[in-house]
C-alpha cells in the first residue's frame, strides 16, 4: 500500500503553515468562503503561500464561487488543486476549473441513506464531466457547507473507490488511525480536529495526527506482510 497522503485545511496563520510543512502535512487547504471562520482573503492567502517549500501543494475550497473569484484567487496564490464545496454541478465545476486550469476535488457529504452505488455514480459523472475531476472527497452530511466535525459511516466506502478518495469529516487524533486501516484511503483531510480553536491550529495537535496516520500505514504494511507470509 501506497503512503496515505494528508492535508491540512483551513491554514491562516504562517506558524499553522509551518508547524504542518515541520510535521510532514503533503497540502495545505486555504478557504475562501467569507462565512467560513477560516477564511482568508487571495492576498493573505499568496503571502501564506510564499512560506511553502516545493512539493508541498497550496490547495484552495471554494463554495459556489463565480469565475471571477476563481480567477482573482489564481492570480495572486500558487495554487495547485481546488476543492469545491458547495452546490456545483458537475457542468459548473468543469467550467469553473477549465477557466484557472486547475485540477479539482468534489466533495460529497455522505448520508447515512447513502449506498455505496450511489459514490461510485457520483465519481463516474464527475470524472466524464471533465478531464479536470481529480477525485472525490468524502465529507459527513450536514445541513450546512463545509465540514462539522463529524464522522459518518465509513463502511460506506466502496473498496474499488476507497483508493482514490480523501477522507474527510470529524477526523482527529483518537480515530485517524482506525479510520485508515479500515477505509484505506488515498488521503485523509483535517481541519477542525488539529484545531486550538476555531481558525487557529494548535501544532502539538497536528504533528500528532501524521503520526497517527503513519501508525495506520505501519499496520496495513504488517497486515500485508502476514498475509503475503501465511
Amino acid at each position: 500500500m501506497q503512503r496515505t497522503r494528508i492535508k491540512i485545511c483551513g491554514i491562516t496563520r504562517e506558524e499553522d503553515l509551518r508547524a504542518a510543512v515541520d510535521s510532514g502535512a503533503d497540502a495545505l487547504g486555504f478557504v475562501f468562503y467569507s462565512k467560513s471562520p477560516r477564511y482568508v482573503t487571495p492576498e493573505q492567502a499568496a503571502e501564506l503561500c510564499t512560506a511553502l517549500p516545493p512539493y508541498v501543494s497550496a490547495v484552495a475550497l471554494f463554495v459556489n464561487a463565480s469565475v471571477e473569484e476563481l480567477r482573482a484567487v489564481a492570480a495572486r496564490a500558487p495554487l495547485s488543486l481546488i476543492q469545491f464545496h458547495g452546490d456545483e454541478t458537475p457542468e459548473a465545476c468543469a467550467e469553473l476549473a477549465a477557466a484557472v486550469q486547475r485540477p479539482f476535488v468534489r466533495a460529497f457529504r455522505v448520508r447515512p441513506d447513502t449506498s455505496p452505488d450511489e459514490l461510485l455514480e457520483y465519481e463516474r459523472i464527475y470524472r466524464a464531466a471533465s478531464p479536470w475531476f481529480s477525485g472525490l472527497l468524502l465529507d459527513t452530511w450536514v445541513d450546512a457547507y463545509g465540514g462539522a466535525g463529524k464522522v459518518f459511516d465509513w463502511s460506506l466506502v466502496p473498496k474499488e473507490l476507497a483508493p482514490r478518495v480523501v477522507l474527510s469529516g470529524g477526523l482527529n487524533v483518537q480515530n485517524a488511525t482506525d479510520a485508515i486501516v479500515r477505509v484505506r484511503p488515498f488521503a485523509v483531510d483535517v481541519s477542525s480536529g488539529v484545531e486550538a480553536r476555531k481558525g487557529i491550529k494548535d501544532a502539538r495537535m497536528i504533528a500528532d495526527f501524521i503520526k497517527a496516520v503513519r501508525a495506520a500505514g505501519a499496520i496495513i504494511t504488517s497486515e500485508n506482510h502476514h498475509e503475503r507470509s501465511s
